[in-house]
Parts: structure tokens; sequence; C-alpha cells
């Protein structure tokens, strides 16, 4: 079910996003959610050039395999 949120702006602000959501031919709410759920996505997932890059390091890939084997093992503690 949809929840209403009340979200405060600046004059400015406000227009901006109402002149980006009418050039976009779609309501205010629908474009802020929009452009919200792309940040979320740009910050959150790694693109596949930095994947790469991951990949290809191996020391890397060897401490985190130790990382995870060190948790199951239940060794060192969170601080």
């Amino acid at each position: 079910m949809a929840k209403v949120v009340t979200l405060r702006l600046d004059d400015d602000i406000y227009n901006t996003f109402k002149t980006m959501a009418e050039q976009e031919n779609r309501p205010l709410s629908n474009f802020i959610e929009t452009a919200a759920m792309r940040y979320i996505k740009e910050i959150e997932f790694i693109d596949e050039f930095e994947m790469k890059e991951i990949d290809s390091n191996t020391p890397l890939k060897e401490s985190i395999k130790r990382g995870i084997a060190d948790y199951k093992d239940r060794k060192g503690r969170f601080i």
C-alpha cells in the first residue's frame, strides 16, 4: 500500500523539480520517487568496471575468503 510523505522544499528546488517533471510529462511525486530510486541504485550497486577490478585483485579476494572463514569459525570481534 502506498504511503503519504510530506516533503518541505525551498521554492527554487520545488520549481526545478516541477519543471523537470513537466518536461517528462509525469506527476511531481513520481519524478521525485524515480530520482530518489535512481540515486539509491547508483550509490548502492557496484558498476561493471569496479567489479572487474575486484575480480582481478587476487589478494583482496583471498582476504575476503579468510574473513568469511573467520566469521564462520566465530574468530575475531566486532568493534
